[in-house]
């Protein structure tokens, strides 16, 4: 009792890290899209920046989710991770061209390819029979960071005048700041897993690698936050200067974070008893309908609502894609099976991105009609792919 207390306490923890850490990236994240534009980036640029943001990190995700494994430790690849990633954001600051914001916020990630993977290792064996409930509760810490960050920006922004720039140099200051919950996390050190990385990657079982791939495929199509803001942006400038529909579009981002906060405990839960399978394609076919219903909508209420929606997507897909990874992972390769799932998954966010920038330059309608097909596509083949038991509980793989 007395160990599963202090494993719990783990989770709880590492949510209070995500919590501070996201506090900060949220200060910064929905003004990216508007900074990029003032200093001279267009549709592709968002594109491009958004992609990196995601693509960069992922590169390294399953290179160190190994690594955690082989190692038997996990908790220094979390403390570097956080803390290289307040370093960069300083960078941020001090960007003058979005090529340099480019730059500063690829770095920024990379600390969250070092830490994502071996962090969501110490919160799958922490909760090991309650897999999607753990992920969820770290979800909904981190997005409630990302809630303080989302007020805090917006109050600084809209009515301070505080000068972006600034308020990113306050963000880059509060990162640091997460890294003490980290002084108190517990791990017990694991024996060693020898083998290459090319080893443990073919030890990946069948079920997991077609996990994998169809996640893959919705992240082709599961494009950058920023194109929802500057949608909402656009329907609002119709009606308003460009300053109060900026702020206007970073209270609906708020809306987002707040949905997305408090139902990610629940949607954790749900998983747990009604399968992760079925709950991630349920989370598939529900973004396909908002990518339909955003082009259409343009009213201050409706767009409030839909981003309601984006916060019910992310909260039925965050976590539960995480903990359903775990669950499929080999005894003693949950760092590398989550690792592969982060870096394929991320990967793919360049090319989803990518494209998105480009379809927008041409017409934001095809963007989003291009997120809602690569989103059916990926919920039908996760739907063929063989059944399982992914149902009651967590797998109980390194319980004790």
């Amino acid at each position: 009792m007395r160990a599963m207390k202090g494993r719990k306490r783990n989770v709880l923890l590492l949510g209070l890290t995500s919590f501070l850490n996201d506090a900060s990236s949220e200060m910064i994240a929905p003004l990216l899209p508007f900074l990029i534009t003032s200093l001279g980036g267009g549709g592709m640029a968002v594109g491009l920046i958004g992609g990196l943001r995601e693509s960069v990190s992922s590169i390294l995700k399953v290179f160190f989710g190994w690594w955690s494994d082989r190692a038997g430790r996990r908790k220094p690849f979390v403390v570097t991770g956080y803390l290289s990633s307040a370093a960069f954001k300083l960078g941020l600051a001090l960007s003058v061209t979005w090529p340099q914001v480019a730059v500063a916020s690829s770095l920024e990630r990379v600390g969250k390819g070092v830490r994502t993977a071996p962090r969501d290792a110490i919160i799958a064996e922490s909760m090991p029979l309650r897999r999607g409930a753990g992920f969820g509760i770290h979800r909904a810490m981190d997005t409630t960071g990302a809630i303080l960050g989302s007020l805090l920006v917006l109050y600084l922004f809209w009515f301070r005048g505080m000068d972006i720039k600034v308020l990113i140099l306050l963000a880059s200051l509060m990162a640091f700041f997460s890294l003490l919950p980290l002084w108190w996390v517990k791990e017990e050190a694991a024996a060693p897993k020898g083998g290459s990385l090319l080893l443990g990657l073919r030890e990946l079982p069948p079920r997991l690698k077609g996990f994998v791939l169809m996640a893959s495929l919705f992240a082709l199509g599961n494009f950058s936050y920023m194109f929802f803001l500057l949608r909402a942006q656009g329907a609002f400038a119709e009606r308003m200067g460009q300053r109060p529909s900026a702020a206007l579009s970073l209270l609906l981002y708020v809306v987002f974070n707040i949905s997305y906060a408090a139902l990610a405990i629940p949607a954790g839960t749900l998983s747990d008893r009604w399968g992760k399978r079925r709950t991630i394609i349920s989370g598939y076919l529900l973004f396909a309908l908002l990518c339909l219903a955003f082009p259409v909508v343009k009213t201050t209420f409706g767009l409030g609502g839909l981003f309601l929606l984006y916060g019910v997507v992310y909260a039925l897909l965050e976590g539960n894609q995480r903990a359903y990874v775990a669950d499929l992972a080999p005894q003693g390769l949950p760092g590398t099976a989550l690792g592969v799932y982060h870096t394929l998954v991320g990967l793919a966010a360049l090319p989803s991105s990518l494209v998105a920038g480009l379809l927008w330059e041409v017409r934001p309608l095809y963007t989003f009609l291009y997120g809602a097909a690569m989103a059916i596509a990926a919920a039908l083949g996760l739907g063929l792919l063989k059944e399982d038991s992914d149902g009651g509980t967590g797998s109980a793989k390194g319980d004790d």
